[in-house]
C-alpha cells in the first residue's frame, strides 16, 4: 500500500491549480503574482522593524513605497534615506531587482518553480515580456524579440546580467566613494544600493542630498548612467550582446530598433536640453561648455526611466519639463526595467508614417517587413498610456490645486516608472498617494498586458462585414 503525505496531497493541489492557471491565462497569473508582491511587501513595510524610528509606517505610505519598489519607480512619499531600517533598507534593494525582473518574466519563473516544468503557455507568457504582441495576437512568424526555444536561456539572461552588471556598477562605484571618504561598510552598501537603482532604473537614494554631493563626480555619474543605459535596453538585447556582438548584420529587427532609437532619443535629448537650460541660472546656467553637455546627457539618459537628478527637477524651465515630459513618457526598450510606451513603440509609429509618406502597402526596416498587427498593437500601447496619464493627472489637479506643468511632470514619472518628481509626490494627501499608486502599478503592469488579462477569452471573426472609410485627418 502507498502512503502519500499530507503535505504532498496539498502541494500536489497547489501546483496543479497554479500549472492550470497559468495554461488558461498567463498574463492574468502574471498580474496576481504582481499583486501578491506588492501586498507582501506592504505588509512588510508596514511593520516596525522596517522604519528607523521603530514605529508603524502609515498605510498609504507603505502601499505607495510598495507599489514604486515593485514597479522599480523611484517615486516616494518619505524620505527613502532617513525613513526606512536597515531592514527597511534591504528590503527596498531587494523589491527592486525582483521588479525589474519584469512581471510576466517573473511570473513565469514562479510558476516554474511551482509547477516543476515550464510548459508552452509558460514559454509564450515569458516571451511575451519581450514581445506583448504574442499575448496580443497569437504567436506571429516575423520581427520577434525571442523565439519559444530561446526563452529558458532569457531566463538564464535575465538572472545572470542582472547579477553581472550591478556587480561590474558596484565595483566602480566602490573606490569612488573611498576616494570621497566615505566610511569603507557604508560605501560597499551604498555601492551594492546605488548600483541596484541604476540597473533596475529605479533612481532611490541611500543619501537624504540625493546625488548632490556626486554632483561633480564624473566617474561616479558616468557609472549610473552605464547602469540605467544597459538596463533601458531590455533583456532580449542584452541575450543578443552575449551572443553575437561581433556580428551586428545578424542582430533582429527588435535589437536594431531598439539600439538606434534610444541612441537617437538620447542625443537629441542632450542637445535640447543644452539649447533650453544654458541661460537658466539655477541649472545649467552657470557651467562652463563641457559641464552644460555632460550634465544635459546625464539628465537626457535618466528622463528615460532613471531617475537619478543632479539639479532640483522644480527649477527647469517649463520648456525643459515639457521635453522632459516626452522623453519619460516614451522610455526605454521592450523586457527591460525601464518604463514608458518604449522606444519600438515610437519606432513602428514612425515607421508606418514614413510608409504612409511614401505611399507603400507595408511597413520595412533594416530589409525586413514589419506585419501590420504591430502597428495596431503599437497604437493601442499608446492610446491606452495617454488615456492612463490624462485621467490620473484631472485626478491629481483635482486633488492637489497644484499646477499643470508639475502634475503633468510627476504623473507621467509615476506612469512611465521615471522616479524624478518635481516635489509634488511627497506633498499629496492620502487619495493623491493611491491615485499615483495606481498609475505606476498601470505603467508597469503594461497595457497590453493589463487588456490581455481582462479579456475573458480571445474571440475568432469568421466572417467579414462590409467595408467603408471614414474620413481620417
Amino acid at each position: 500500500m502507498r502512503f502519500t503525505h499530507h503535505s504532498d496531497t496539498w502541494y500536489g493541489r497547489i501546483r496543479d491549480s497554479v500549472d492550470g492557471l497559468v495554461r488558461k491565462s498567463p498574463s492574468r497569473f502574471a498580474l496576481l503574482v504582481f499583486t501578491a508582491l506588492i501586498l507582501l511587501f506592504t505588509l512588510l513595510f508596514s511593520l516596525p522593524i522596517a522604519s528607523a524610528g521603530d514605529t508603524e509606517t502609515p498605510l498609504h505610505d507603505a502601499v505607495f513605497t510598495a507599489v514604486s519598489v515593485i514597479c522599480v519607480t523611484g517615486l516616494s512619499t518619505v524620505d527613502m534615506a532617513t525613513h526606512w531600517s536597515p531592514f527597511g533598507n534591504v528590503l527596498v534593494v531587494i523589491g527592486v531587482n525582483i521588479g525589474g525582473v519584469g512581471v510576466l518574466t517573473l511570473a513565469s519563473l514562479m510558476g516554474l518553480v511551482i509547477s516543476r516544468r515550464l510548459g508552452l503557455r509558460a514559454k509564450l507568457m515569458a516571451a511575451s515580456d519581450s514581445n506583448p504582441s504574442r499575448i496580443h495576437m497569437g504567436p506571429v512568424n516575423e520581427g520577434q524579440a525571442v523565439r519559444l526555444g530561446e526563452v529558458g536561456s532569457l531566463l538564464l539572461t535575465v538572472a545572470i546580467s542582472t547579477l553581472a552588471i550591478e556587480a561590474a556598477v558596484t565595483a566602480l562605484l566602490f573606490p569612488r566613494m573611498l576616494i570621497d571618504g566615505v566610511p569603507t561598510g557604508e560605501a560597499l552598501w551604498q555601492s551594492i544600493y546605488y548600483a541596484a537603482m541604476a540597473f533596475t532604473n529605479t533612481g532611490f537614494s541611500p543619501n537624504a542630498a540625493g546625488i548632490d554631493q556626486f554632483a561633480n563626480d564624473y566617474w561616479f555619474l558616468g557609472a549610473l548612467m552605464v547602469g540605467v543605459f544597459l538596463g533601458s535596453l531590455g533583456f532580449p538585447v542584452l541575450m543578443t550582446f552575449a551572443r553575437s556582438w561581433r556580428t551586428p548584420r545578424r542582430w533582429s529587427v527588435h535589437v536594431k530598433l531598439t539600439l538606434w532609437t534610444t541612441t537617437l532619443l538620447m542625443i537629441v535629448g542632450m542637445i535640447f536640453y543644452i539649447i533650453l537650460e544654458f541661460d537658466n541660472p539655477k541649472t545649467f546656467g552657470s557651467l562652463n561648455a563641457g559641464d552644460t553637455i555632460f550634465q544635459s546627457l546625464f539628465m537626457s539618459v535618466m528622463t528615460r526611466s532613471g531617475g537619478f537628478a543632479t539639479i532640483d527637477i522644480a527649477d527647469l524651465h517649463g520648456s525643459s519639463l515639457l521635453l522632459s515630459d516626452m522623453l519619460m513618457f516614451i522610455g526605454g526598450g521592450s523586457a527591460s526595467t525601464a518604463g514608458g510606451i518604449k522606444v519600438t513603440t515610437l519606432a513602428v509609429l514612425f515607421l508606418a508614417a514614413f510608409a504612409e509618406a511614401q505611399g507603400k502597402e507595408q511597413m520595412e526596416a533594416f530589409g525586413r517587413r514589419i506585419p501590420s498587427d504591430i502597428l495596431r498593437l503599437a497604437v493601442s500601447v499608446v492610446l491606452w498610456g495617454a488615456t492612463t496619464v490624462a485621467v490620473s493627472s484631472i485626478l491629481i489637479l483635482h486633488i492637489s490645486k497644484a499646477s499643470l506643468d508639475l502634475v503633468l511632470f510627476d504623473v507621467i514619472s509615476a506612469f512611465a516608472t521615471v522616479g524624478l518628481s518635481t516635489g509634488l509626490t511627497a506633498e499629496l494627501p492620502p487619495e493623491g498617494v493611491y491615485v499615483l499608486a495606481a498609475t505606476m502599478f498601470m505603467g508597469r503592469v503594461g497595457t497590453v498586458t493589463l487588456a490581455a488579462a481582462l479579456a475573458a477569452s480571445q474571440s475568432r471573426q469568421l466572417f467579414k462585414r462590409p467595408e467603408e472609410r471614414p474620413i481620417v485627418g
